[in-house]
Order: structure tokens, then C-alpha cells, then sequence
């Protein structure tokens, strides 16, 4: 009995010399992505803990495919905040006198990557303390859209839509008519908390300014949507100016297509005439200028007739003397009308020898 006793005080001077403690509770935290979170960890030591104080933070990461990670270190009176790539320069005790039992810290920027659980490790030998903090870090909504999918037309069937660019689930919706009477149809109650309100046979009375509100636990946004129904459109008419407007444009286009090869024909027809023409033919004589030699050579065949054959010879050819109001004698095909006459005259030439 008295062995068991002294065991008993044993272990209760062991437990008291143990007596670092950390105060801080186990607890879960949220935050929004971009805000700064708070994890308290709290010691208290006992006369007993003569050691070097030793605090390390570590980081679980939530998807568990990595080992926990050392994110801040204080020993040896000295802080090491490197050690974790992803967290460098973002993790930072709040306390600068650490040995006065405040080993917390703040995590700033933060990121969905950041989620997780978080470990803090005082030692203080003998004594030895630790606890656990979970983080989740949400999205808050934001870039909510507000619009119409359909044609606002009275009559008609269509939908308001309330759509966030992004935000955590859960999200809560809240519509509200903020113009006219604010009072909003009873069909529509059913889906005023939800992300769709469908509109069916619209009336004008519809026609306002709507609101709609996005909230999930760390933040909200809104957006406003402005709706006129009005009296349905001349469709027909529409659908007939839509058809002849393009028949006018095809017809147009046709028009400049034809223009366009009608042009590059007349080039081509151009170019091919001009390649044909003989560079080497001579230009022909005018008519002034034929007619003179046509005389001269008539006179210089004249000097070598005899006066027998003169009467005769002067009453026929002497009539057919060119001028310039004369018709040009029929030329050759295949001579010019210079070389044409100068036959002629040689021809006439020999009859006169005969």
C-alpha cells in the first residue's frame, strides 16, 4: 500500500513538471481568399520548464497527398519564416516577444491553397504543448450578372438570370423589384431565393428595376436588371426588309463582279492587238503626198514617149491624175498603197515600149 501510494505521488510530480499547457482551443476558422486569418496559440509555462523555448508551426495540407510542412520556426531566439515555399512572406507571429506566451500567427493574402490544418508546437523541456486549428478559406461572390434570356415581349416566355462570376458554395439568392408597384406576381414567390426566375406569359405590369443578391458565409454582391415588356414586333416586316436588303446586296456584289472582268477583258483585248501590230511595217504616205509621186512618175514617163503615141496617151492618163478629193486607188491585200501605185506605173510603162 505504501509503494502504491509513493507511485502515485511520483506520477503526480511528474504530470506538474510538466506543466506547459497551451490555452487556446482546438477550433475551425473561415476567411475569405484575399483576407488575413488569425490563429491564436496561447502557452503558459511552469516554474519548471527551465529549457530553451522552442515554437514550430506546421501545415497539413487538405488534399493529403503531401507531408506536413514547417511554415515558422522559433528557436534559439531566432525566427525562420522560409521554410515553406508557397506561405514565404505571407506568415508572420503577431507577438515580438514570444517568450511571453503568444505564440500566434497571421497568414495574409490568403489563398485556396492555404486550406488546411495548422499545428502549433510549444516545447519548453520538459514541458511540451500542442494544438490544432482547421482553416477553410471561401470565395466571396463577386461579378454577378444580371440579365434576360428571352425576348421581353408581352406574351412571351422568358427568364431573369442572377449568375456570379464566382463565390463558395453554399450560395443563397434574394430577388427584389426596387421600381413601379415592388410588388412581385405570385408565381414568382416560389423562386425569388433561387438563381432562375422563369416568367411566363408576360405582361407590361412586369416592366422594372430588379435586384438580385448573392451571399455565402464571408461575403456577398449584387446586381441590377432592368425590364421592359413591350408590345410584340411587326416579325413579318422585319423577316421581308431582312430578305431584300440581301437580294440588294447580292445584286450589288454581282454588279461589281461584271464590271470587274468586263474590264480586265478590254485590258487583255488591248494588249493582244498592240503585240500584233509589225514594228518593222512603215507608217503609210498621205494622200498628198502619193499623189506627187503618182505625177512625177507619169511625167518622167511622159519624156520618153514618142509625139505619135503623145495625143493619144496624154487624152487617157492625164484624166486620171489623183488629188487629194479623189478616191485612193483599190490597194493590195498584201502591199501597201505606195508599193500599189508604183506597180501601176511601171505596167503602163511597158505598154508604152510596146
Amino acid at each position: 500500500m505504501a509503494l502504491l501510494l509513493r507511485f502515485v505521488l511520483l506520477c503526480g510530480v511528474a504530470d506538474f513538471t510538466r506543466g506547459l499547457s497551451i490555452t487556446t482551443p482546438e477550433q475551425m476558422i473561415e476567411k475569405a481568399k484575399g483576407e488575413t486569418a488569425y490563429l491564436p496559440c496561447k502557452f503558459t509555462l511552469s516554474p519548471e520548464d527551465q529549457g530553451p523555448l522552442d515554437i514550430e508551426w506546421l501545415l497539413s495540407p487538405a488534399d493529403n497527398q503531401k507531408v506536413d510542412q514547417v511554415i515558422i520556426l522559433y528557436s534559439g531566439d531566432k525566427i525562420y519564416d522560409d521554410y515553406y515555399q508557397d506561405l514565404k512572406g505571407r506568415v508572420h507571429f503577431t507577438s515580438n516577444d514570444l517568450k511571453s506566451g503568444d505564440a500566434s500567427i497571421n497568414v495574409t493574402n490568403l489563398q485556396l491553397s492555404d486550406i488546411g490544418t495548422y499545428q502549433c508546437k510549444v516545447k519548453k523541456a520538459p514541458g511540451v504543448g500542442n494544438k490544432k486549428i482547421q482553416l477553410t478559406v471561401l470565395v466571396k461572390p463577386s461579378g454577378t450578372r444580371c440579365y434576360v434570356d428571352g425576348s421581353e415581349e408581352i406574351g412571351n416566355d422568358f427568364k431573369l438570370k442572377c449568375e456570379p462570376k464566382e463565390g463558395s458554395l453554399p450560395l443563397r439568392y434574394e430577388w427584389q423589384k426596387l421600381s413601379n408597384s415592388q410588388k412581385l406576381p405570385t408565381s414568382w414567390l416560389p423562386e425569388m431565393t433561387s438563381p432562375v426566375i422563369s416568367v411566363k406569359n408576360a405582361t407590361a405590369e412586369y416592366s422594372g428595376t430588379y435586384s438580385c443578391t448573392v451571399r455565402n458565409r464571408v461575403g456577398s454582391d449584387q446586381c441590377l436588371l432592368r425590364l421592359d415588356v413591350v408590345p410584340p414586333s411587326n416579325r413579318a416586316g422585319t423577316i421581308a426588309g431582312a430578305v431584300i436588303g440581301t437580294l440588294l446586296a447580292l445584286v450589288l456584289i454581282a454588279l461589281i463582279v461584271f464590271c470587274c472582268h468586263k474590264k480586265r477583258r478590254e485590258e487583255k483585248y488591248e494588249k493582244e492587238v498592240h503585240h500584233d501590230i509589225r514594228e518593222d511595217v512603215p507608217p503609210p504616205k498621205s494622200r498628198t503626198s502619193t499623189a506627187r509621186s503618182y505625177i512625177g512618175s507619169n511625167h518622167s514617163s511622159l519624156g520618153s514617149m514618142s509625139p505619135s503615141n503623145m495625143e493619144g496617151y496624154s487624152k487617157t492618163q492625164y484624166n486620171q491624175v489623183p488629188s487629194e478629193d479623189l478616191e485612193r486607188a483599190p490597194q493590195s491585200p498584201t502591199l501597201p498603197p505606195a508599193k500599189v501605185l508604183l506597180g501601176k506605173a511601171r505596167f503602163k510603162m511597158k505598154r508604152m515600149d510596146r
